[in-house]
């Protein structure tokens, strides 16, 4: 029992070996000493809290705030000893501020257990006692036979055991976990491939060994051992036969698999960060600043208590007749005297520590978060997707971020790519409405010289194609014409792996090439998705690929079929750059067939259209296309014999294959004819490229996080214009030794520190970046810096998570967001300071585990420049100004922070717009003004805090001089008493908070006004009221009749209307100059003409043209203080600007009318 409770607390874990066993269909063996392992269940968790531990947890961590421990141990300390103050004063406000975080938390936390519950209860099927049955996924055991059908969602780990096809093959993609959206093949064993009914299932006995839950996706090793006809037959399992959590199925009707990793053991799941709290840098200023104000607050109280005592050393004062000691008293302890009075002196001035600042905030943060749910600009109507906040705890994080990682796939991109144009023997064509039209004439004017395509039919043999090389220079005619498309998209639909879902392939491609069929009719998948969108496009064309197997591919020419025998596949590699086929034509003859970048088809090519191909091939990839050349050539039988030959023996070979292999390649590819080259579009996202420059203008750096491959990244980068076309683009990839990598990094150093004007961009890979990190960080860091741009591909998911936590820890500590639409994005968008999920085409994990969620990249901006401005000034304002404002009667000091003086500042922090929205998203270099948590530095910190400190001089001794002592204040010869001077001094204070509050509004509405100046009425209303009732239940009633005194003398009203002008007037003096002298770049821009007829001052109010801004002294006020009111502004943008033409922000709450300026 006593070694449970150890194991349970963790002080004692339960041995666990390096391997597990499962028994498939969970058959264990009878023999009763087999004791089975413990496996977890399929439930995903990403809530952070339970029924059970939700309130000591949110209790712990909300007393690890500097403020709330503080004011626990004031409110003890009120109930322990004889304090100037009722426990009240300090229990109270803090139950509220408990109450009211733990309600926020507990409603966002309540939000992340429904998405984890429509996860967990997704249906599935599972194999048990002999039938299939229909349960929730969290209910999937270790063991369970699962049947998934197409295009379904793999709920946990499986290892496969049969599909729907003989061979036990399958296709999935992997898009959600590593970014690629090309098919994987996944096998079976031959003993369970064939096993493709329940029944038969049933009568598997089999078990299977294999390791222990790891994090790579890549890696698995295992071993299945199948029990037939009372013999084991032993069979091993890698990769090839696992299917992960998050993947889909495609191209294939169904499959059967065991589970071996369930819940948070599956590998998508042990990618997941390990959530934690975060905190904004806000947060952490706070946390400095009450700390600042607690050595303040001891400070003044350790002072206190020894003037206390040097007041005390003479005898008349120590014990004075009006103010007896007890017996106790005298007898005590001076130690225990000196420590009460301390901590009676700690409770007396503990108010300057706001304690609703926090509460405050958090409603701040809650409330401030549904703005950026109901902004319509982040609205998506396409699909319907509004943005999500899923915490509001990091709002004002949104301004203060320096580094942007983004994934690539889902994310920058559509995820589709789309053929656009090519060039064939030299000529350039455009694919307008499934016709090529050649470059110069319009589509309307392309009829003649598209009518050779009729012709096509004709041709239907390859041997009249490939009779003459002569030709492909220089094609005499127009059937030669005709002969080099037909050979161009018959080495398109030829030469390349895809795949096909045959859905209905009669009758297509039966007409002209310009025809419009539906090319859904055929479903293709690609392990790249360039041959996808080449093979679709040949099929509109009217060369349509329809299938093949092992040995044939099937093509349609104009509705004729053709086979040809696939003799050898010659694989793509990252180091050659291109891939090839050899097939036999119908007519016999043999053709190789190849494609690949143009700087590894050119130099192998000897005819063809050489120059001017390579002329479109620049001039596509400046459009941003990705480009692939083909070429072909013509086998003899000799020819043929030699390479099968030599094929053979390289694919036989048991030591050094690959390099026997790449040279058997490299003697194939040689002396080719070149056909021509295609350009594909990868579709960006709308307005990615803008998005990505005013990231950039506005200075943050943006890096690309993907898993695709080298290549497609780059292109992809380029096309969006993270690379631009003049940088030095710098590669760190394929590194395979520390050494050699270091010694890479140490070049590129030189070579960036002697370039000194060219800009540069990093590319580097995951295996390189893994030796990088090793032992070599703080090189690579140094390289990175001084790169504009930098591009990481083949990453893992846990390695996109370690490069923003490089970043983060980094001297600078710059501030981290990761933007990602997949379960592979999910490790960095949790460890980056603030993790923008996308919801797009690859689940909705990343957006489940994210802190805002939106549809589309490009609403990034608005979020960042807009929202994030707007929330950082609020809340940097909110804070300085709680600490400024931070003597006497328990009600007052309790209502003071929470009723008096909060509602202005909580509405100033929920509504203030001291810019237009439109003004900053058009100019991002606004974004830098509020960067590195400037309008909390310190020295903005010390302004506030000396304007409070003189404020409260001005309160005090002004209230002393001017009436202290005066006997004619009341009218009948009586002075003010103690509470009554202290009324005064608080009536000066509130009313001069309240007024300041306002001095910092630029942005009125109706709701501004109402809380500011309701705000003063109540604190009359309540103040006579309060005072003018004598109240049972209060233990004392000083206060009685002490409002109603004060109000009734006007030499009072004057003392308040004086204080209040001469503490405002240095504030205001202080904006004048700034403004004038050292005016920001946020205060320039409000200079701006915002429409045609009217100019905007500093404060953004408008006035017709021709009216001067000193036209009166409330003009020049209102630019001084910079406030307008809304009426008076039009917003009404061009259509022409920048980003977005028309703010339909709710953050706008009144009416825009330009007629009114």
């Amino acid at each position: 029992m006593w070694r449970w409770v150890r194991q349970q607390l963790g002080f004692d874990p339960p041995h666990q070996s390096d391997t597990r066993t499962i028994y498939i269909a969970n058959r264990f063996p009878q023999n009763g000493l087999y004791t089975p392992q413990k496996f977890i269940d399929n439930r995903i968790i990403s809530s952070k809290y339970t029924v059970w531990n939700f309130v000591p947890k949110n209790l712990f961590e909300q007393f690890r705030r500097v403020a709330n421990f503080y004011f626990l141990i004031i409110f003890l300390v009120q109930l322990m000893i004889d304090t100037p103050t009722s426990p009240i004063t300090s229990g109270l406000p803090l139950f509220f501020v408990i109450t009211v975080t733990a309600i926020k938390q507990g409603y966002e936390d309540w939000l992340r257990h429904n998405s984890d519950n429509e996860v967990n209860g997704a249906p599935v099927y599972v194999v048990r006692s002999g039938g299939l049955v229909k349960t929730r996924s969290k209910n999937i055991r270790v063991g369970d036979i699962v049947r998934i059908a197409k295009d379904e969602i793999f709920p946990a780990d499986l290892v496969l055991l049969s599909s729907d096809r003989l061979d036990g093959s399958c296709h999935v993609t992997t898009a959600s976990l590593d970014g690629e959206t090309n098919l994987k093949t996944h096998v079976a064993v031959p003993e369970t491939a064939v096993l493709q009914t329940v029944a038969s299932l049933d009568t598997l006995i089999a078990v299977i060994e294999c390791q222990q839950p790891e994090a790579d996706l890549y890696r698995f090793m295992g071993r299945m051992i199948i029990t037939q006809q009372m013999e084991e037959i032993v069979r091993p399992l890698g990769p090839e036969s696992l299917l992960l959590r998050g993947a889909r199925l495609k191209n294939t009707k169904e499959i059967f698999g065991v589970a071996i990793y369930t819940g948070m053991e599956t590998k998508m799941a042990l990618n997941y960060k390990s959530k934690s709290q975060k905190r904004s840098a806000v947060e952490k200023s706070m946390n400095t600043f009450l700390i600042i104000y607690l050595i303040i607050l001891i400070s003044e109280a350790i002072i206190s208590t020894i003037l206390k005592y040097t007041w005390q050393a003479e005898e008349k004062w120590d014990e004075p007749w009006y103010n007896q000691k007890t017996e106790h008293q005298r007898n005590s302890s001076k130690i225990l005297r000196f420590i009460s009075d301390f901590l009676a002196f700690l409770v007396l001035y503990n108010f300057i520590i706001p304690i609703s600042l926090y509460v405050t905030v958090e409603m701040q943060k809650f409330l401030g978060s549904f703005f950026i749910g109901w902004d319509l600009d982040l609205y998506h109507e396409e699909s319907g997707q509004k943005a999500q906040v899923n915490t509001s705890d990091l709002n004002e994080e949104l301004g203060q971020v320096e580094y942007v990682f983004t994934d690539k796939t889902g994310t920058l991109t559509e995820n589709e790519m789309q053929f656009r144009e090519c060039s064939i023997n030299g000529i350039k064509y455009q694919e307008i409405n499934g016709r090529l039209v050649s470059e110069g004439p319009t589509p309307d004017s392309s009829e003649g010289n598209l009518s050779y395509l009729n012709s096509l039919s004709h041709l239907n043999n390859l041997t009249h194609l490939t009779t003459s090389s002569s030709f492909r220079t220089s094609p005499e005619n127009e059937s030669e014409l005709i002969k080099e498309h037909d050979l161009f998209f018959k080495a398109v639909s030829l030469c390349h792996t895809v795949q096909i879902s045959n859905v209905q392939t009669d009758g297509i491609g039966d007409g002209p090439w310009q025809s419009n069929f539906a090319p859904s009719q055929l479903e293709y998948y690609a392990s790249s998705p360039d041959e996808k969108a080449l093979v679709e496009a040949a099929a509109r064309i009217g060369i349509v690929f329809i299938g093949h197997s092992e040995e044939t591919m099937e093509v349609k020419t104009l509705g004729k079929l053709e086979r040809y025998k696939l003799l050898h596949i010659l694989e793509f590699d990252s180091d050659r750059r291109r891939m090839s086929v050899i097939v036999q034509a119908p007519s016999g003859e043999k053709l190789l067939f190849a494609k690949g970048a143009e700087s590894s088809i050119l130099p192998k090519c000897v005819g063809g259209e050489i120059e001017k191909t390579r002329i479109h091939v620049d001039e596509f990839a400046l459009k941003g296309l990705r480009t692939l050349c083909m070429a072909y050539k013509q086998l003899t039988s000799k020819e043929y014999e030699e390479i099968d030959r030599r094929l053979f023996e390289a694919r036989t070979a048991l030591q050094q294959r690959e390099e026997k292999l790449a040279a058997v390649f490299q003697f194939i590819e040689k002396d080719l004819i070149l056909l021509g080259a295609t350009a594909v579009e990868d579709r960006l996202q709308d307005r990615v490229r803008e998005t990505i420059e005013a990231l950039r203008m506005a200075g943050i750096k943006v890096w690309v996080l993907t898993g695709d491959k080298h290549e497609t990244a780059v292109s992809v980068s380029l096309s969006c214009g993270h690379f631009h076309r003049t940088m030095n683009i710098l590669e760190l990839i394929n590194q395979k030794s520390d050494g050699e990598c270091a010694e890479q990094l140490r070049q590129l150093a030189r070579r960036i520190k002697e370039d000194h004007v060219i800009q540069h961009g990093l590319v580097v890979d995951g295996t390189s970046l893994s030796l990088a990190l090793r032992e070599h960080e703080k090189l690579f860091m140094e390289v990175c810096r001084n790169c504009s741009a930098v591009l990481c591909c083949r990453m893992a998911p846990l390695q996109k998570a370690k490069v923003i936590r490089l970043i983060k820890i980094s001297p600078e500590k710059p501030i981290t967001l990761a933007v990602g639409d997949g379960a592979n994005d999910v490790s960095m968008i949790q460890e980056a300071h603030v993790g923008i999920g996308i919801m797009g085409k690859e689940g909705r994990q990343a957006a489940r585990n994210s802190d805002y969620a939106i549809a589309r990249f490009k609403f990034l901006s608005k979020l960042l420049f807009v929202h994030g401005h707007f929330y950082y000034i609020r809340i940097a304002t909110l804070v300085q100004y709680f600490f400024y404002k931070t003597l006497y009667d328990s009600v007052y000091l309790t209502l003071y922070n929470i009723c008096f003086t909060s509602l202005p500042i909580l509405i100033y922090s929920l509504l203030e717009q001291h810019i237009d929205p439109h003004v900053l998203q058009s100019k991002p270099t606004l974004y830098r003004d509020i960067s590195k948590n400037r309008q909390l530095s310190i020295k903005t910190f010390l302004y506030w805090t000396i304007l409070g400190f003189s404020h409260a001089f001005i309160f005090f001794f002004g209230s002393y001089f001017l009436i202290g002592k005066d006997i004619s204040l009341l009218g009948n010869g009586q002075m003010f008493g103690n509470w009554t001077f202290g009324t005064l001094v608080f009536t000066v204070m509130v009313i001069t908070v309240t007024v300041k509050m306002a001095l910092e509004t630029h942005f009125w509405t109706w709701i501004n006004h109402l809380v500011t100046w309701g705000s003063i009425i109540f604190y009359f209303i309540f103040s006579l009221f309060y005072g003018g009732i004598l109240w049972p239940f209060l233990g004392s009633q000083n206060m009685y009749f002490v409002f109603i005194q004060l109000l009734s003398s006007g030499s009072a009203w004057f003392a308040i209307i004086l204080m209040v002008v001469m503490c405002l007037f240095l504030d205001i003096v202080k904006k004048v100059f700034d403004r004038q002298l050292h005016p920001t770049n946020t205060e320039k821009a409000q200079l701006t003409e915002t429409n045609s007829g009217i100019k905007c001052l500093d404060s953004m109010c408008c006035f017709p043209e021709g009216e001067t801004a000193c036209a009166s002294v409330g003009r020049m006020l209102e630019r001084v203080v910079g406030r307008c009111s809304p009426t008076h502004v039009s917003r009404s943008w061009s259509a022409s600007d920048p980003f977005y033409t028309n703010d339909r922000s709710i953050l706008t709450l009144s009416t825009m009318d330009s007629s009114t300026c």
